[in-house]
């Protein structure tokens, strides 16, 4: 037999949780032929000589729905060994579209370089499959475009007719090849989705035997609460659960571990569950989350003339938003060029330092911002490094970006999301090297194998003969992140050599250019690889 890539000398971690093997891997086409002792010759020979071999990583949580659009080399996910992405998630995402001016305040990353010329599932993945992206991508459905298509910015339950429309849209949504449903009940289109609501568009996805992953309602003071609304809601329609960054904003008290009880519970009573966590020790998101939805129904100049307005800003701050729960002290401004005295500060000291209300703050910039609302980012102090191993210790527990692709030339150089350079790298250093919580075969499976059996993957996220030839080959001393809190955008390094469906992407920790990624697409009850 003649093999294509022969990856030699490597210790393999098949994905499994099984112990590590000496052993050669070959590779013919998409697939993986052989794994022991090779002979032949590859026509690409890969050394992985004193390297792990593992298979591609999994990103459970990603929100790179649009960005892989403008720049599909997706080079931060490749050079951490990320070979599939799972976005869609958080309700957020490029489909279902009705008005594409309202759609765009649920894409993470947009910035208006790729029209929103799609209106269906089913249109925006072919969009996706023609800009060839190098890794592999799973969608799930976005609660959020669903109530934008048709409740729009009103802050209420949906009617009797806007859920019909509600559950033809996630149905075709599905049927087009979303392997799921995703929630983000903490932002302003969804905070209106009646539990009732959810239960019934959940029984959709149960009939397609697909996921519900959901950034359940209150992470702050309520977490507990949420996280039982979201299980009660997957226990009502019978639904497999993901519940999306359980590590509640509101650490103390044991709430984290209560969290984690809540989960084992449920599990106990026949639930399908899991859960996963982003690697930040802060969440992140817009500025302007702090507006509530009455602010944008009627456009750009109403929104403007509300920010100017002393009764408006006074209503505004009643809103209680994902932002300022835990008080404006753990708002950290990110870098933003109109306010660059602000930047790397909180609200709350940027506030005692003019002699003003931190939310009046907040307000004045989103109005000197008023035509680039997504550009001020925040990000929201929340964790430990203690709670992060405690949360990650857990079987059920992957770890995720939460973040969107990036590289550091290119249309996307400028962009920042936390995260997207360093979230595997972060995991597998501080879990395996820092902290010894997990042994290397451990934080393996939790990045590839236990995310594709929560997305009923079949062959990939694991080494064996027929596989999906979907390749990480890391140096286990030198992965890790180097990016930090208020410089991101750094390379991980460590990682050597990667493959995605048998092409080799990454060589010697240099991207090659070729991009052989594929979006995936749910076939029935199962799906189509």
């Amino acid at each position: 037999m003649s093999f294509d890539v022969v990856i030699r000398n490597g210790t393999l971690i098949d994905g499994t949780g099984a112990r590590p093997i000496r052993a050669d891997l070959a590779i013919v086409g998409e697939r993986i032929a052989a794994i022991g002792e090779i002979g032949e010759r590859g026509l690409a020979e890969l050394d992985a000589d004193g390297k792990y071999v593992a298979p591609g990583f999994i990103d459970i949580h990603s929100h790179s729905d649009y960005t892989l659009l403008v720049d599909p080399r997706a080079v931060s996910a490749i050079r951490q060994g990320v070979t599939l992405e799972v976005i869609g998630n958080c309700g957020f995402g490029c489909a279902p579209i009705r008005d594409p001016a309202l759609a765009k305040s649920s894409i993470y990353g947009f910035d208006g370089s790729i029209p929103l010329a799609w209106r269906s599932m089913g249109e925006y993945l072919e969009r996706l499959d023609a800009a060839a992206p190098a890794v592999n991508v799973i969608t799930l459905v976005p609660n959020a475009q669903l109530r934008l298509s048709t409740v729009g910015m009103r802050d209420r339950p949906a009617d009797r007719d806007d859920l019909a429309r509600m559950k033809d849209l996630l149905s075709e949504g599905l049927g087009e090849g979303a392997f799921g449903y995703s929630t983000g009940l903490e932002y302003g289109a969804e905070r209106g989705a009646s539990e009732a609501e959810l239960s019934e568009l959940c029984r959709v996805v149960r009939r397609a035997d697909g996921l519900y992953a959901t950034h359940t309602r209150d992470r702050d003071h309520h977490a507990i609460d949420a996280i039982d609304e979201a299980i009660r809601t997957a226990e009502a329609s019978d639904v497999r659960l993901q519940i999306s960054h359980l590590l509640p904003r509101m650490i103390g008290d044991g709430v984290a571990e209560r969290a984690v009880e809540a989960v084992e519970r449920a599990a106990s009573r026949g639930l399908d569950i899991a859960f996963d966590m982003h690697t930040r020790l802060f969440g992140t998101t817009y500025l302007n989350t702090i507006l509530p939805n009455w602010a944008h129904e009627d456009g750009r100049e109403a929104l403007a003339a509300h920010l100017r307005s002393p009764d408006s800003r006074a209503r505004m701050r009643d809103y209680r938003s994902i932002v300022a729960g835990g008080g404006w002290e753990r708002v950290v401004l990110l870098d933003n060029p109109a306010f660059p005295e602000f930047s790397r500060r909180s609200l709350g000291e940027i506030g005692r330092s003019l002699g003003r209300d931190p939310h009046d703050v907040a307000f004045d910039i989103l109005l000197t911002e008023i035509d680039q609302l997504h550009r001020p980012m925040v990000i929201i102090l929340c964790y430990t490094e203690d709670d992060q191993a405690q949360i990650f210790r857990h079987p059920k527990c992957m770890p995720g970006s939460d973040a969107t692709t990036m590289a550091p030339d290119g249309p996307l150089a400028r962009a920042v999301f936390h995260g997207a350079y360093s979230w595997a790298a972060w995991f597998y250093s501080f879990m395996v090297r820092r902290r010894r919580v997990l042994s290397p075969a451990e934080a393996i499976h939790r990045l590839t194998g236990l995310p594709a059996r929560t997305l009923r993957l079949d062959d990939r996220g694991v080494l064996r003969r027929g596989a999906h030839a979907d390749v990480a080959v890391f140096d286990p001393e030198q992965f890790g992140e180097r990016s930090t809190t208020f410089e991101p955008n750094q390379l991980a390094q460590g990682m050597h050599h990667v493959v995605v469906n048998g092409v080799v992407t990454l060589h010697a920790g240099e991207p090659t250019g070729r991009r052989a990624g594929r979006v995936i697409r749910r076939a029935g009850p199962r799906m189509a690889i």
